[in-house]
């Protein structure tokens, strides 16, 4: 039983080993080739070793954690993504001359912060994989000191996420006060006859706690530090912010909400108001941008408004469509964010709309990139953005959330106007637009492997999504 519990945690062992080994390799030499070299392959171990772990499960370690088919595919998609995340940031650390030894040590951390939370079944475990990522998440975004946007993202998302910390603690502490237990079961225990909850405490407990996830997930009312951070952030740590935390804390979500087995009417209230008013809200803000990351970050409140209703439809079809619309959202996003990394150097971020204007024929090779990832985020057909939409929507309506369906397909109309904004400017003249467009750097042989990796799983994902849907059913069966 001791050697199936180990071979289980193998996956966070090996992110965990790999920060103790980068750590070492650092006090001994300082070498940027050395430690993405470090950094990349101890990803790509631990990401080996969860198909070592699937002989295992599920296994429970201890009440904490719970390795299951769920787990191991939301840690496949964490370290994945943190892998693309570290190669799209090693020239960017380069073009910016910074060192890069302690953003590699930090994008570990927060790796293994947001495995712990896929694969948590406590609330101990829970708020510690939620520090452990908080904490790692300041630094990073604050990486570049002397930039002013930086700094204020970074102490914007301090006080910001240690408020949701506290709410979420404050949550967590009223629920053991009614249960005596700390575990995701005895979320179970609070309903009473047909999942109607009498008890004030138990109510106040449930909202405070989807107070402090609101804030993670960026849901409206909670979305107020969004776009700051998006754009402070350097582009590589707003990818991640974007992506990989984003799936963390979805994963916890759908494992709480699988735990309470029935989920209360007035949350389920209370989250397809935070759903509606995300979509709307996301989609008027991001219409109202020039700067491409904050359209990129409205979008992403959007679009986490669009996940929100594949897990009030629950059951199998919305907790299935919920885990392939990240799948197609990660990638997306990372590619997205991966052309604003690639084409960004100097002391700034090219993440206005002026500095893509012409790009379709100064790097073609850009511009398409960026095309496809804006037509995935948009939903356009032969995406997987568009697979993804269509299964959120087909999971709605046969749950019965029609008003909420009828605001998605409102908000995917009205997306398609911002993004094709940022498409038109890429294959406008250079001469049309109104201020002069900078200098774009050669794309690396490293950062095109990387986006063309990204582009080319957005379109097998569009135009044959059928394996992953069958790994995904398996994953949603094991909840």
């Amino acid at each position: 039983m001791t050697t199936d519990l180990f071979i289980a945690l193998l996956p966070l062992l090996g992110i965990a080993g790999t920060s103790i080994v980068l750590m070492s390799a650092i006090a001994i030499r300082r070498d940027r080739w050395w430690t993405i070299s470090i950094t990349v392959f101890g990803l790509a171990i631990s990401l080996g070793l969860v198909f070592v772990s699937r002989r295992v499960v599920p296994c429970d370690v201890t009440s904490l954690l719970r390795v299951d088919s769920f787990a191991l595919f939301f840690v496949a998609l964490i370290i994945s993504a943190a892998i693309i995340v570290a190669l799209l940031a090693f020239e960017y650390l380069d073009r910016r001359q910074a060192v890069c030894d302690e953003f590699y040590l930090l994008l570990l951390f927060a790796t293994l912060g947001c495995g712990a939370l896929a694969s948590a079944t406590h609330f101990a475990t829970l708020f510690l994989g939620l520090e452990i990522l908080s904490v790692s998440l300041y630094a990073m975004i604050a990486y570049f000191r002397t930039t002013e946007n930086g700094l204020e993202a970074g102490i914007k998302y301090l006080i910001l996420a240690a408020v949701s910390s506290a709410f979420l603690l404050f949550g967590m502490a009223l629920i053991y006060a009614q249960t005596g237990a700390m575990t995701f079961s005895a979320l179970a225990n609070l309903q009473i006859g047909h999942g109607r909850v009498a008890d004030l405490m138990t109510v106040a407990g449930l909202a405070l706690m989807m107070v402090g996830v609101g804030f993670k997930l960026a849901l409206v009312p909670f979305h107020m530090w969004t776009a700051d951070v998006y754009q402070g952030a350097p582009a590589p740590v707003t990818a991640f912010v974007a992506t990989v935390s984003k799936a963390a804390v979805f994963a916890l979500l759908l494992r709480l909400l699988a735990a309470a087995e029935v989920p209360p009417p007035e949350l389920v209230w209370i989250m397809a108001l935070f759903a509606g008013a995300s979509i709307i809200i996301g989609n008027l803000l991001a219409l109202q941008q020039d700067n491409v990351k904050r359209l990129l970050a409205y979008s992403s409140i959007a679009h986490i408004g669009y996940l929100m209703i594949a897990i009030i439809a629950g059951g199998a079809n919305g907790g299935g469509a919920a885990a392939f619309y990240l799948a197609a959202y990660i990638p997306t996003t990372l590619g997205a964010f991966g052309v604003i990394t690639v084409q960004s150097f100097g002391n700034r971020d090219c993440d206005h709309l002026y500095d893509y204007v012409g790009l379709g024929r100064s790097r073609p090779f850009l511009a398409g990139a960026f095309t496809v990832t804006l037509f995935s985020l948009a939903g356009i057909p032969l995406t997987a953005g568009f697979v993804g939409k269509f299964l959120v929507l087909g999971a709605g309506v046969r749950s019965g959330q029609l008003a909420l369906t009828l605001i998605l397909v409102l908000g995917s109309v009205i997306s398609i106007f911002y993004y094709l904004r940022v498409v038109v400017a890429m294959y406008m003249r250079p001469e049309e637009a109104a201020q002069p467009a900078p200098i774009v750097p050669r794309v690396s042989i490293l950062a095109g492997a990387t986006l063309t990796t990204l582009v080319v799983i957005l379109l097998w994902l569009g135009v044959w999504p059928a394996p992953l849907l069958r790994v995904i059913q398996t994953t949603v069966g094991a909840l």
